[in-house]
């Protein structure tokens, strides 16, 4: 099936822009994604929108009053406790030949909360997305015996990573570790249907539910250390070693055709519950980044996913490859302690990022690359902040007959201080 699926990839794409058109009329929060129907759907990012405004910069990324959940060694910065959550809005244009169609999403990004723990150590935990599934799209087919039929391959679902993590500090070193719960179900159809039935032939459906539930965990450690009074230098990495997950699959296979206002089914064959294993791959990062005296920071990260080793239900690779990112990026604050000129206490943050996706179709990588935008917004007299970031951005390519897209991302989110165990000094 994921072979046939990539045959057609690009044919389909002429019928299914329509389709997705008419999806995104119908359902704003189901945005069509082709790519997501390999592995176990497309990579959603689940850092905060702070993160996310200059490129996803997490290695060597660590804040006293926000939570950087993608490297748990951050945990032991904290000074107060922080509650995160935000929010994302997308856009995206699909583009085949001269075919084209948009369509977009709207959806929850992340929910954290950071606890710090004396003055060496913190802990943090949460939920945020893993990978998102949708896609539909139809071809248009000729086949002998049945003459013009349309194939559709669809499907939709995704999984999550609910989270507890803590990290300790010491003489500028921090360790750090998440453990928690990667879940989700995923379906994934292939429905051939005869366009005039003139022979009152059946039509075929064939879907698999794929239901995902294990352990994971990821490690992460930094240093920081004091280059003169007015620059420091932290670096930072992260590696999540290859796991395995539990799995299970509920295989139906259903031949059907209409007579009159009834449905009549001829045959169907049921597999339930048929236990397996998804290998998740060694994913590592590697981050430095330089500051300057609380107004400035500029930074690299560099992470990559040994996908050639990924695994569902035996030895099915599902068309991917190992994948690469590379991100620059910083942050500019002209005066946090101004008084009387707002503009100069927020906090401003430009990236860029680029990268080879996991996909490998007909021999050809999929890549992609994007700009970003961000700024916080602090409230009065507080450390709380509003997070705003931007993502332009493009992936895939039309050549070889695969699709190119092209992106635009909106985030908000917003993180809130508070302390606790403090002993009050009057009742």
């Amino acid at each position: 099936m994921c072979h046939n699926y990539a045959k057609h990839l690009v044919r389909a794409t002429g019928v299914v822009l329509f389709a997705t058109s008419t999806l995104h009329a119908q359902n704003s929060n189901r945005e069509n994604a082709p790519y997501s129907r390999f592995g176990i759907g497309e990579l959603r990012n689940g850092n905060s929108t702070l993160l996310k405004g200059m490129a996803n910069l997490t290695s060597a990324y660590a804040n006293p009053f926000n939570v950087n959940t993608d490297n748990p060694a951050s945990y032991a910065s904290l000074k107060l406790v922080t509650y995160e959550a935000g929010g994302e809005g997308s856009t995206r244009t699909i583009l085949s030949g001269n075919n084209s169609a948009g369509t977009g999403s709207a959806a929850l990004s992340y929910i954290s909360i950071g606890v710090p723990v004396g003055k060496h150590g913190g802990f943090a935990f949460g939920l945020r997305p893993f990978t998102r599934v949708y896609y539909r799209m139809n071809d248009s087919l000729d086949l002998e015996g049945l003459g013009p039929s349309l194939k559709t391959y669809s499907g939709d679902g995704g999984t999550n990573f609910a989270f507890l993590g803590g990290a300790y500090e010491y003489k500028g070193f921090s360790l750090g570790a998440n453990v928690g719960y990667l879940f989700g179900t995923i379906r994934n159809s292939v429905l051939l249907q005869k366009q005039y039935d003139t022979v009152n032939a059946y039509n075929s459906d064939f879907s698999t539910y794929t239901k995902i539930g294990g352990i994971y965990y990821k490690l992460g450690a930094q240093y920081e250390t004091k280059l003169n009074k007015d620059l420091k230098l932290r670096v930072g990495a992260t590696a999540a070693l290859s796991q395995s997950l539990n799995a299970s699959q509920d295989n139906y296979a259903l031949l059907w055709r209409y007579s009159g206002a009834s449905t009549i089914f001829d045959t169907a064959t049921v597999a339930n519950n048929v236990k397996g294993h998804v290998k998740m791959p060694m994913t590592y990062s590697a981050g430095a980044q330089l500051l300057g005296k609380d107004k400035w920071m500029v930074g690299i990260d560099y992470n990559a996913t040994q996908w050639n080793d990924f695994r569902k239900f035996g030895d099915i690779k599902d068309s991917v490859s190992n994948s690469y990112r590379i991100a620059l990026g910083g942050e500019y604050t002209p005066d946090a302690l101004s008084l009387y000129h707002y503009l100069q206490r927020i906090t401003y943050r430009l990236g860029f990022y680029y990268g080879k996706d996991l996909l490998s179709l007909r021999g050809t990588d999929i890549n992609y690359y994007a700009v970003t935008v961000g700024a916080s917004l602090p409230f009065r007299r507080t450390q709380d902040r509003l997070h705003l970031g931007m993502e332009l951005g493009r992936r895939g390519t039309k050549s070889n007959g695969l699709i190119q897209e092209n992106f635009f991302k909106f985030y908000l989110g917003i993180s809130l201080n508070d302390r606790w165990f403090v002993k009050r000094r009057y009742d």
